[in-house]
């Protein structure tokens, strides 16, 4: 079972998200907060696989509250949860440690899938918020997209497959079982991509993946 904590200063949109999750028996919402303070408490309580934080909430905001689980409950993945008018804070949530992040407007799909590959130790970017990161960073997307493909250049093939399926939201597991092979020669891929895009980690990766142009965003 995978148990979430669910954090946003609005209770019809956290019952909306809540019905959403319900939909997938093997996800379990076992706490709600209207704050970052009362996430924060509540996630060392119940030490979920995975918070979903709103970025604007009173007393503590999700950038803050991401920031100190990142450093006190590592365990736990980050999800940020934005609408199209918070593009600003996208890159700095990036920061943060935040391994995942979903519109509130999205499909509801995304939202499942996207708790499923965090708490599974992916990371998870819906194709739109992608656009918004990259866009965000300091260069012009154009050449951001040459440098990226520079840099995928000097992966292996095998690599390089790895780097797509990662960008696409997949655990180790997942892109053993989609490449047919074992899940431990898959983190050796991992750590080797890390090492030669000079990443830190899956969310940066997943970031170049989709500015090389590696992942089928359909």
């Amino acid at each position: 079972m995978i148990t979430v904590v669910l954090a946003d200063d609005e209770a019809m949109v956290r019952a909306g998200v809540r019905a959403i999750l319900a939909s997938d028996p093997t996800i379990d919402v076992v706490a709600e907060a209207g704050d970052g303070r009362q996430a924060i408490e509540l996630v060392h309580k119940h030490r979920p696989d995975v918070v979903l934080l709103d970025i604007r909430m009173p007393m503590l905001d999700g950038l803050a509250a991401a920031r100190e689980l990142h450093k006190t409950m590592p365990g736990t993945g980050v999800i940020m949860l934005t609408t199209f008018g918070e593009d600003e804070y996208i890159a700095r949530a990036l920061q943060e440690g935040a391994s995942g992040f979903l519109l509130k407007s999205g499909d509801p799909a995304e939202l499942v899938a996207g708790v499923r590959a965090v708490a599974h130790g992916a990371a998870y970017l819906s194709p739109k918020v992608a656009h918004r990161v990259i866009s965000e960073l300091s260069s012009p997307r154009a050449s951001r997209a040459t440098q990226a493909k520079d840099k995928v250049a000097q992966l292996t093939e095998r690599e390089r497959a790895v780097l797509a399926l990662l960008g696409a939201g997949m655990s180790n597991a997942d892109i053993a079982r989609r490449l047919l092979v074992v899940e431990g020669t898959v983190k050796g891929h991992v750590s080797a991509i890390f090492e030669r895009l000079a990443v830190r980690n899956r969310v940066q990766a997943a970031i170049l993946a989709y500015e090389a142009e590696l992942v089928d965003e359909e």
